[in-house]
């Protein structure tokens, strides 16, 4: 480890370029407290092997998630709703105390659909 490297600790490690979008989500998860719970949220941002978004449980490192993200296609096609599982690997403090924003790893099938960043639209 060189002087550069030990004074740097929050280097980008991700493998993918995240793409700021706000896709519909339902969360499912188990809380600090050991209850489970089920969420509506949107992604903050997102890439093939993870997302981000907002939640107000309180979750820690390591929890593991199960999501669903809906496509805009017609209603009630299940095979354009992609579901995975993952698993909290950061963490940082939402807009209110009350919430916070989840970075989670895809530990199950990877986003494979293709998006425009909202930032470019």
């Amino acid at each position: 480890m060189t002087a550069a490297s030990a004074s740097t600790p929050g280097l980008e490690r991700r493998r993918e370029r995240r793409v700021p979008v706000h896709l519909p989500m339902l969360v499912r998860g188990t809380d600090r407290s050991g209850d489970r719970f089920e969420e509506r949220t949107s992604s903050v941002n997102l890439c093939r092997g993870g997302v981000a978004f907002a939640t107000r449980y309180a979750v820690d490192l390591g929890t593991k998630l199960e999501i669903s993200i809906p496509s805009a296609s017609s209603a009630g096609d299940t095979e354009a709703e992609f579901s995975t599982l993952g698993r909290i690997v950061h963490l940082m403090p939402g807009k209110s105390e009350r919430e916070s924003v989840v970075g989670v790893e895809f530990t199950g099938p990877r986003f494979n659909r293709i998006f425009v960043s909202e930032s470019t639209s």
